[in-house]
């Protein structure tokens, strides 16, 4: 996933995250087959991006 569509995302900020400037975490869902993920403390920062699938994983485990 490019940077230039990243900047394009809709990040939703998780239920999880303080607003104490602690964990915060932000995915930008959309129709690709990949999310990606950053702190939403360094919008600018990198993002990882992971398989739906992987994703779907890891949150049903949760």
């Amino acid at each position: 996933m490019a940077q230039h569509e990243l900047s394009k995302a809709t990040w939703i900020k998780s239920s999880y995250s303080g607003n104490d400037g602690g964990n915060c975490v932000e995915i930008a869902p959309g129709p690709t087959d990949r999310v990606p993920i950053r702190d939403s403390k360094a919008p600018e920062g990198p993002a990882v991006v992971f398989e739906r699938t992987a994703w779907d994983t890891f949150v049903h485990s949760l």
